[in-house]
């Protein structure tokens, strides 16, 4: 029998209007939006500390340059972390692959595009060995990843004889340090990275548009309008302020296009398409993704090619940056990869991340580096600082994971 409530108890008081409806969105999409206001706060941190330098126009420019290859591969670790799995090799791929790049452009006088394709392939190639041994064999990804490190690292050393390779031809360094030209000639502001900017704007609009009209239409739970308005004069009003902040040095930077572009393509993929739909299945339960019919080795084995690839093109840009190929290339960019992915929100247990968490986990730390740098940090105290906020992103899923428990 349920006891009757004490009626000089005062019933809990929940948060009624507007202010309810804001609270229950955000607390409902704390680990979507979280990683955002955090960014923002940091750049607006660095800002004061750094007496405005920090949104200078070639600071922002640098934060792409410097992290675009940090991005490319943060978007193929977000599905290996998704499956259920994890990559160690990222760094010793990307190091790899650039350095046969470099070897077929500058000693065999290869066609820079031709030597590219070929190194994406064999980053591709690579990416089938590890997932076949993970996906069919059951060798843990830890343990197979971590073989495949050092494995490439030391072929890495043995294609480059242990000296650096280069330089290189402008149109493949161009790939890294190139802007977007600017057909209208100013000297000024550089009007096609507007433009580009604009049409990026009303893209994204429109694509939010249409998802609240589905979620309408099939009668799922979505956003006040007010803050669905909100959201989106942000977004916008955020693109056309860094873009008018690049504008002012010389515009887009190529790296910068090329990870909007693959940004878009894993949003599509992830959101719109079956085989997205069936990573996240395979990430929050093999089991049963396995009983409905999903070929979860597949998938498994599917995620670490595109990995594989991702690394490669991840180690063309940063070859191209450095006009060199070296052996030392690459180190810790598998830390960096990695914590791009936990910091943007994806899950220590798998099943949960997204992409654009992923990349803004990337340019929060692009942006670390660059404030610390400015603030003349030392590198044992920024490796400190990353480190805490790698702890302290994991702490929160874990965190999350049993109070939903």
């Amino acid at each position: 029998m349920t006891a009757a409530p004490d009626p000089a108890t005062p019933a809990p008081v929940k948060a009624t209007g507007a202010a309810g409806e804001l609270l229950h969105f955000f607390r409902s999409n704390a680990r979507q939006y979280g990683m955002l206001v955090a960014l923002v706060v940091a750049v607006a941190i660095f800002q004061v500390a750094t007496n405005g330098i920090m949104l200078k126009p070639l600071n922002v420019t640098n934060i792409f340059l410097q992290n675009g290859y940090i991005v490319l591969m943060a978007l193929g670790m977000l599905l290996i972390i998704v499956v259920g799995h994890i990559d160690l090799s990222v760094g010793s791929v990307a190091a790899f692959t650039g350095a046969v790049a470099a070897v077929l452009m500058v000693n065999q006088h290869m066609d820079p595009i031709v030597a590219s394709l070929v190194a994406l392939g064999i980053g591709a190639l690579i990416g089938a060995w590890q997932g076949f041994w993970v996906a069919y064999m059951a060798i843990p990804s830890f343990i197979v990843t971590l073989s495949g490190m050092l494995l490439f690292r030391g072929l890495t050393l043995f294609m480059l004889n242990g000296q650096p390779v280069g330089p290189f031809p402008g149109s493949f360094r161009a790939i890294a340090s190139g802007f977007l030209p600017d057909p209208f000639g100013g000297d000024g502001l550089k009007l096609s990275s507007l433009i580009l900017a604009g049409v990026l704007s009303a893209l994204v609009v429109y694509i939010d548009f249409r998802g609240r009209r589905e979620e309408h239409k099939y009668g799922f739970e979505s956003q006040p309008i007010y803050l669905f308005i909100a959201r989106n004069v942000g977004i916008v009003a955020g693109i056309m302020f860094l873009a008018f902040l690049m504008s002012q040095y010389e515009g887009l930077p190529n790296v910068l296009v090329l990870v909007l572009a693959l940004t878009g393509l894993y949003i599509f993929v992830t959101n719109r398409t079956v085989v997205g739909r069936r990573i996240y299945a395979v990430g929050g339960n093999a089991k049963a993704a396995m009983l409905s019919g999903v070929n979860s080795k597949r998938l498994v084995f599917l995620t670490f090619v595109n990995m594989g690839v991702l690394a490669a093109l991840g180690g063309l840009v940063f070859a191209a940056r450095l006009n060199s190929a070296t052996p030392k290339a690459g180190n810790g960019f598998e830390l960096d990869v990695i914590a791009a992915a936990f910091v943007g929100g994806a899950s220590a247990y798998g099943g949960v991340g997204t992409v654009l968490g992923a990349v803004i986990g990337a340019l929060f730390l692009g942006v670390l580096n660059i404030g610390m740098g400015i603030l003349s940090i030392g590198i044992d105290y920024q490796q400190a600082i990353k480190a805490l906020v790698l702890l302290g992103a994991v702490y929160f899923d874990v965190s999350s994971k049993r109070k939903a428990g």
